[in-house]
């Protein structure tokens, strides 16, 4: 892992939802690894007294959080339980997330819809509106929420989850605008493609639901793994840190020349939900 990722976060004490696999247990792993303590939250037990393990094998400070993020009650008490164990939440990475129905609207099933919204969008909100008053109350914080494709482009034949993450986009730039003054940083991450469980639902539903695109995409990634896992751990672990105090409510994927943002000025329009192309 790059250098600027192991000594920035030393002993900040992390939330990662959705830590015990895909995208969210590689960012928690690879944190905990930089020298945090990572709360690793999940509803599956068995999932996230495996990432513990791993953990603490590799000489790292894991909290296990057995936790719904549908549920804020439930998370205000994850919370509850970092501060008796930590001292404190410093930052949050929110990467819970379900894939939802794969295929056209008109063929997907009407109940899935719910639990899509509930999980991609209400679970960040959860998530934000738990570590929040404590971050502003100390006057220090930072938020980093993973939005994967669909986002910042349209993503046919997953119309839920692209419309659940590009509303969590809008979200973070709004509440950016509000804990402007408290010193708390909020942004989104693009952490690109990578070989999950998620992959493997695609290559499930086939062309005909998930489209030749996306399968042939699934297909590249299984291969050759997606976007490595270090590219993703140094972006997170830079918002995460004391150098990114001047980002908020920004967009920025790992393929970004993200570290000209330490200490150049950005062009705003570039790091937004429309994410504006370079002329």
């Amino acid at each position: 892992m790059e250098k600027l990722a192991l000594s920035d976060i030393r002993n900040k004490s992390i939330l990662v939802t959705g830590a015990g696999r895909g995208i969210g247990k590689r960012l928690a792993l690879g944190l905990a690894q930089a020298g945090a303590r990572v709360g690793l939250l999940a509803r599956s037990q068995p999932e996230i007294d495996l990432a513990k393990l791993e953990i603490e094998q590799a000489g790292g400070n894991a909290l296990r959080l057995r936790a719904d993020v549908r549920d804020l009650e439930q998370l205000m008490a994850a919370v509850d339980r970092m501060k008796v164990v930590f001292g404190g939440v410093d930052g949050l990475v929110a990467a819970a997330g379900v894939l939802g129905p794969v295929g056209p609207l008109l063929l997907s099933r009407p109940e899935a819809w719910a639990e899509t919204i509930d999980i991609n969008f209400l679970g960040v909100v959860n998530s934000v509106r738990a570590v929040l008053p404590g971050m502003v109350a100390k006057r220090s914080g930072k938020i980093v929420v993973t939005v994967c494709g669909g986002a910042g482009h349209p993503r046919p034949n997953f119309a839920l989850y692209a419309a659940a993450k590009a509303g969590v986009t809008r979200f973070v730039e709004c509440v950016a605008e509000e804990v402007s003054g408290d010193n708390v940083q909020i942004n989104c991450v693009a952490p690109g493609r990578s070989y999950t469980h998620m992959t493997d639902e695609i290559l499930r539903a086939g062309e005909e639901k998930a489209g030749a695109h996306e399968v042939a995409e699934a297909h590249r990634v299984r291969i050759d793994g997606g976007t490595p896992a270090e590219k993703q751990i140094a972006l997170v672990a830079f918002l995460s840190s004391q150098r990114s105090n001047h980002i908020s409510g920004k967009l920025i994927a790992s393929t970004d020349d993200w570290k000209r943002l330490e200490k150049e000025n950005m062009r705003p329009e570039l790091f937004t939900l429309r994410r504006v192309q370079r002329l």
